[in-house]
């Protein structure tokens, strides 16, 4: 192939810098455009706010600027999604793949983004917010190892020390807060809108009648001694770990759950909760005939340090959005979701060391 797609990154927080990097080095795709919401980054090398050398393609925060840069697709990974920016995106004949929504929305929710793909001859795909397609794709693909499927389950643990991003921790997901201060963070109804679209597209693909409202539940943990964390001491009392989980319910009972779990360590909290011998990782597990569990290690960093520096889950997350590129470009005009879209795959890296 001689001709690649070309990309413009859109927002260059934690997700964004790693989705450049993976576009940087994707053999099907060229950075040609980036936008960012600082003004400070306006005009700056790419490169540069990667911490690269520069490669000549430059920023900016202006909208229409990035929206008349010629390019195939846009990786759209702001804190949170705005179908307003995204439609003038497929309306400008860019696709759009995004980890921060639209992963199986409703029909009646999204008729005008439905008019901007047709009318931009664009494609809009939602890869999920977990590591792309965890609680979505994966369960789907275990699945089908079993029959009769009683309940799918989708799980996060992590420590959320290692997430570089100290204002949202500290502002938005309320940690160190009082409990009765967290209970009114807006990560209940933020992250719901994603993982409720995921819990609703599994539960609809194998088939269960579902009630219309997930349950939804929020628990809280705080430290019984003083833990240490990027934002500061967190003191007995506030909060230290949370727990959030959405449930598809059919018959009374829970048959399709994502659910996270966010700990500042596993020390010091109560209630006592602990990551257990397995450690951070991601689990989905198919409840049915046989029954199947998949773990996925690997995806955590090793240390505090390390996740500040690079953290894993997120650059696994961008991995999947820049993977995804190719096939969306590819794809017909409109929303597409994974049932839509063949296998994503990766790519080898460019120079394989031989075989010893």
């Amino acid at each position: 192939m001689t001709d690649r797609y070309r990309v413009i990154q859109w927002a260059t927080g934690g997700v964004g810098k790693a989705a450049i990097e993976a576009v940087l080095d994707h053999p099907e795709l060229e950075l040609v455009g980036c936008w960012v919401h600082s003004a400070s980054k306006h005009g700056r090398d790419v490169g540069e706010l990667i911490g690269r050398e520069p490669i000549g393609v430059t920023a900016t925060s202006d909208v229409d600027e990035a929206l008349a840069i010629d390019a195939d697709c846009v990786v759209y990974a702001p804190l949170l999604g705005d179908a307003g920016v995204v439609a003038r995106i497929l309306r400008a004949g860019k696709s759009v793949v995004t980890p921060v929504g639209w992963v199986y929305p409703k029909a009646a929710e999204v008729t005008d983004l439905e008019d901007a793909c047709r009318e931009g001859g664009a494609v809009l795909h939602g890869t999920g917010i977990h590591p792309g397609g965890i609680t979505e794709r994966f369960p789907l693909t275990v699945s089908a190892l079993s029959h009769n499927i009683t309940h799918v389950r989708a799980e996060e643990f992590s420590d959320i020390r290692t997430y570089d991003a100290p204002d949202v921790v500290r502002d938005i997901m309320l940690f160190g807060a009082t409990p009765e201060q967290a209970r009114t963070s807006i990560m209940t109804a933020a992250l719901g809108v994603g993982f409720g679209q995921a819990v609703r597209m599994v539960a609809d693909v194998l088939g269960f009648d579902v009630e219309p409202e997930l349950r939804t539940t929020h628990e809280v943990a705080v430290a019984t001694a003083p833990i240490e964390s990027p934002i500061g001491t967190i003191e007995p009392g506030l909060v230290a770990a949370q727990r959030f989980r959405w449930e598809a319910i059919a018959g009374g009972v829970p048959v399709m759950t994502a659910a996270v779990n966010w700990f500042m360590g596993d020390d010091d909290l109560d209630p006592p909760w602990q990551f257990g011998p397995e450690g951070e990782r991601f689990e989905v597990e198919v409840t049915g005939d046989p029954p199947v569990r998949l773990t996925f290690h690997g995806l955590h960093p090793d240390s505090i340090a390390e996740g500040l520096a690079r953290n894993r889950g997120i650059v696994a997350t961008a991995n999947h959005c820049v993977n995804a590129v190719p096939y969306v470009c590819r794809a017909e005009p409109g929303i597409r979701t994974y049932l839509d879209l063949p296998l994503i795959a990766g790519r080898a890296a460019a120079a394989v060391p031989p075989v010893s």
